[in-house]
């Protein structure tokens, strides 16, 4: 049964302000695949919540006073309020279940939510093929299994797309007519597999993956069991850590790996990009939309980039260049600034440099967390990626891998 409640802007103060108790409201858009994606993990914890917290749903563009009024910019928007007040951390975008269940277990007492999250109940869902991860790969291999009639479940963590979907424009993928936004490319990839019959499960939490033959499970959310005789791991590669002093402590704090979603941040102001392959250049270029100056910091004497990167970074006056050079560690300043100390591999001369902010793009590591295998070891390279053979068949039975994950 579900507890939610659709409201518009007149409603806001009855439904929202005015009310007793915890309240959880929901912005959404049409057309809109993070709001798909949150939409049935909304209704199940209203099914399990709904008797002590009031489930709302209000479509912002047609409440769009309100959105702007409450400084609501994207969909989804979650708001927690308690008494008609405001509490807790908004929620947008890719909304995972655990974090929705994080913010009710703060508004209820500890009794009233153990007791209820006690009656969830756990669900079983058996496909002919499971793939774990919804990038360009895994969305390939669910296309050509949907369209064989089989039953197909992609799974994964974040929303479908992969690191395309947060790249700002694609230009050599054939067939999209010319450049074109990773985002809209993502939509329309994710938009052809529904259409096959694949199912998808985004922004979710993947507990575990069992590997045993004949029978592979994958647990999501602590409460839905996979099992298929078939497993394609798809789950993509993350960004390659300096692994130096300061890195983990400002990540995110002043330290950035996504150049489309933090750029905006650093209007006119300078920003350091460390790496010279493609996605160094790329990115850096872009972040010239923004900032003003981007210097790149090179180990090397030359960029590993394409030609085409290249020539167009060296004719950006807004980019300047730091060679044979490595970062060695990053300190917060009191203004807001990072110093970062380089070494020139050349000289072994240390100095610092000061920056409004750092991007790092020098490489990725494959993503395999939590993979377990019952009888044999899966084997991979010595960088930890997935051998596989020429039909992307690992060593075990019935698991494949493809795209960036494999070796």
């Amino acid at each position: 049964m579900s507890y939610i409640t659709e409201i518009n802007a007149t409603q806001y103060n009855d439904y929202v302000i005015n009310s007793k108790g915890p309240v959880i409201l929901d912005f959404y858009s049409d057309d809109c695949v993070p709001c798909e994606s949150l939409a049935g993990k909304y209704e199940s914890l209203s099914s399990l919540f709904g008797s002590k917290v009031k489930f709302l749903k209000i479509f912002r563009q047609q409440n769009r006073d309100l959105a702007v009024s409450l400084g609501v910019k994207s969909s989804p928007t979650l708001i927690f309020y308690i008494d008609g007040k405001e509490v807790g951390s908004r929620l947008t975008g890719a909304i995972r279940k655990s974090a929705i269940i994080e913010q009710i277990s703060s508004m209820l007492a500890q009794h009233e939510f153990n007791q209820l999250y006690s009656n969830r109940q756990l669900k079983r869902i058996d496909v002919d093929i499971a793939i774990l991860g919804g990038g360009p790969a895994g969305m390939t291999a669910a296309l050509y299994a949907a369209q064989a009639k089989l039953r197909v479940l992609v799974i994964d963590q974040d929303l479908t797309g992969g690191q395309v979907k947060i790249t700002h424009l694609i230009s050599n993928y054939p067939g999209t007519g010319g450049p074109v936004s990773g985002w809209e490319l993502s939509e329309k990839m994710l938009r052809q597999i529904e259409e096959a019959g694949a199912k998808v499960l985004s922004a979710v939490d993947v507990t575990s993956v069992k590997l045993k033959e004949g029978d592979h499970i994958i647990q999501v959310d602590n409460e839905i069991n996979v099992h298929s005789p078939v497993i394609i791991l798809a789950s993509g590669a993350d960004p390659r850590l300096l692994s130096i002093a300061g890195e983990k402590e400002y990540k995110g704090k002043g330290i950035s790996y996504c150049a489309t979603c933090d750029g905006k941040y650093y209007q006119d102001k300078e920003v350091i990009v460390i790496g010279g392959g493609n996605s160094a250049i790329e990115e850096s270029l872009f972040l010239t939309k923004f900032a003003s100056k981007v210097t790149i910091i090179h180990q090397f004497d030359q960029l590993q980039a394409n030609k085409t990167a290249q020539e167009q970074a060296f004719a950006n006056n807004k980019i300047q260049f730091i060679w044979n050079t490595e970062a060695r560690s990053f300190e917060l300043q009191e203004n807001g600034q990072m110093k970062v100390t380089v070494e020139n591999l050349t000289t072994n001369q240390r100095h610092d440099v000061l920056t409004d902010g750092v991007f790092v793009f020098i490489g990725m590591i494959p993503n395999l967390n939590g993979i377990e295998t019952v009888d044999n070891k899966l084997t991979t390279d010595n960088y930890g990626y997935i051998i596989t053979d020429d039909d992307m068949e690992t060593n075990l039975k019935g698991v494949f891998a493809v795209g960036d994950v494999r070796s």
